[in-house]
């Protein structure tokens, strides 16, 4: 009689696909169909529909009526709605934060940031690439910058709209050796910690759209070689 293995539960499969359409395992765009995605992942159809159904929540992949889900697609026009969403919904939750946050807050965020600081970003083996840790390291340092606002709902707004954008940021894979990205999060931190709100926003602003701007110029080529192909499709 041969052992089954047992079924992956929902929390391990939701982290693991996650995991993989943010590492670009799957292209922006291509379909997620049930059958390979349960034999990857070693779970049934139910619990891959509801991992699904949480990464369509937070702006990960999308659900079509009567097809099914694929990844998120990307163009310029959707990653400038994002980032300026993005600023508008994370300066606001920073002001609240340096308004209401106290010593607790401000410690941790002093300890997000020095594990930032000292978490290699680019990977030692060929090809370049931001790592893993480093992305971690980032993506926690921002999510406690805001956690001093005290507002559930907008930090879990600011979650997704950091799920989308750290999309964008994996598939893309950029580093630019000319931008000096710790100085950019050296100038938030100290602003914060300062208690200069319109100092803090006005960093944090530049921070992103920066990020923005340099995806933008990597997505360019690509959605132009995109729109030649549909024209040139009989």
């Amino acid at each position: 009689m041969t052992e089954q293995r047992p079924r992956a539960s929902t929390e391990t499969v939701y982290a693991l696909m996650r995991g993989d359409v943010l590492a670009g395992v799957y292209p922006p765009g291509s379909r997620l169909k049930f059958m390979p995605l349960c034999e990857r992942y070693g779970a049934s159809v139910s619990v891959i529909r509801e991992a699904l159904s949480r990464l369509c929540e937070q702006g990960l992949v999308e659900s079509e009526p009567r097809i099914g889900f694929r990844v998120r697609a990307v163009s310029v026009a959707d990653l400038r709605d994002l980032t300026a969403t993005r600023i508008d919904v994370e300066v606001m939750a920073l002001r609240q934060a340096i308004e209401r946050g106290g010593v607790d807050w401000e410690s941790a965020i002093v300890a997000a940031h020095h594990r930032l600081e000292r978490t290699p970003l680019l990977t030692v083996d060929e090809p370049l690439r931001v790592s893993d840790d480093w992305e971690e390291a980032h993506s926690q340092f921002h999510s406690t910058l805001l956690d001093g606002c005290a507002s559930e709902w907008m930090l879990g707004i600011t979650r997704t709209l950091r799920d989308a954008a750290e999309f964008y940021r994996r598939w893309s894979q950029l580093h630019e050796p000319s931008r000096d990205v710790a100085a950019e999060h050296r100038a938030i931190v100290d602003a914060t910690i300062a208690r200069d709100a319109d100092t803090a926003a006005a960093q944090l602003r530049k921070h992103y759209q920066c990020t923005a701007d340099i995806v933008e110029r990597a997505l360019t080529p690509l959605t132009s070689e995109r729109s030649k192909t549909h024209r040139a499709a009989p």
